[in-house]
């Protein structure tokens, strides 16, 4: 790290602690012994959703999250439940370090969790990803929590 204030180019680190998902630390200049904070982050690629019509859009963590709570309306998840089933997505596509992915990828793997979560809130959630025409699509979704 480079000293702000000298440009000497080794400097230590005094302290360190997280702050609002970052981490906060002191550092001292090893040639001027003058102190400065540095933020560190981890920096995610930018990860674009290719749309059923093609179209890319950014990745929008309140946009799941709002179509998760329409399932789970009224059911007995908690909110923390629903907000680490997005931070699994989210840490899953980082890790994996893509930065493309289907929205049908995306909601295959909300249901692989809902389906263990709560099982009528899987069926919710399928009957608008999959796009349900007719009672066969329900059954079809029932069928598939046993197996």
């Amino acid at each position: 790290m480079r000293c702000p204030f000298c440009g000497y180019e080794d400097t230590k680190v005094i302290d360190s602690r997280p702050a609002d998902g970052k981490k906060r630390r002191r550092r001292e200049c090893t040639n001027c012994q003058k102190r400065f904070t540095t933020f560190e982050v981890v920096e995610r690629p930018l990860l674009m959703v290719v749309k059923r019509d093609g179209s890319f859009e950014p990745f929008d963590r309140q946009k799941l999250i709002a179509g998760i709570y329409s399932a789970v309306k009224k059911r007995p998840v908690s909110v923390d439940a629903v907000s680490r089933l997005v931070d699994e997505i989210e840490n899953y596509y980082a890790n994996e370090m893509k930065t493309q992915v289907t929205s049908a990828e995306i909601g295959d793997m909300v249901l692989e969790r809902l389906k263990r979560i709560d099982p009528i809130a899987y069926v919710r959630f399928a009957s608008v990803y999959k796009d349900f025409t007719d009672v066969e699509g329900f059954i079809r979704a029932i069928r598939e929590l046993d197996g």
